[in-house]
């Protein structure tokens, strides 16, 4: 089972540089918007193939917006036999509203959640249109993706959102000013 962390604390063991491995696991355009100084980028939809890089004798500080995607990468590194592994609590979030020091990147695309809000209400409105002026049975769309929407909420998964992380402008250019960074 994986710890928590608040991040308070972790700011502390930063400041006192206690040994800390930060890993964000947010998608590039999140980690490239607003970051913790010194954290690696592993984003969860490249975890699987990148979690290797992580050194298994040190403990792991895993981040993310708000907690969710770090608790499935805690998963997936206690599968892999690491067993000093930290979720900090409430993600980059809480980091923000305690006004810990961050570093602004330039990111102009949307972070993922807005990425799926946004997905989400285009294909609601277009299944309604399409049912209106073409078929009534295209109103199934709009059905599809509200039960989608229902079963992200009762699961914590978001396939949309797997989905849209995998596009190109979530993605790391293959030259940017965070390469030390990046794994």
């Amino acid at each position: 089972m994986h710890k928590e962390i608040t991040v308070e604390q972790l700011n502390k063991f930063l400041d006192d540089g206690t040994q800390c491995q930060v890993i964000d696991v947010r998608e590039f355009s999140e980690f490239n918007s607003e970051r913790i100084d010194g954290a690696r980028l592993i984003p969860l939809s490249e975890f699987d193939s990148q979690s290797e890089n992580i050194d298994g004798s040190k403990p792991v500080y895993l981040m993310c917006r708000s907690g969710t995607r770090a608790g499935q990468a805690a998963g997936k590194l206690l599968k892999k036999g690491f067993t000093d592994i930290h979720v900090i609590k409430g993600g980059m979030i809480a980091w923000s509203n305690a006004n810990l020091p961050v570093i602004k990147g330039d990111s102009q695309v949307w972070s993922l959640e807005r990425q799926v809000r946004f997905a989400a209400g285009f294909l609601v409105l277009t299944g309604i249109l399409l049912a209106a002026f073409i078929s009534p049975y295209l109103i199934l769309i709009s059905a599809f993706i509200g039960a989608g929407l229902m079963f992200s909420a009762a699961t914590d998964t978001c396939a949309m959102g797997m989905v849209i992380a995998k596009m190109p402008w979530n993605k790391a250019p293959a030259v940017c000013n965070t390469a030390d960074q990046v794994i």
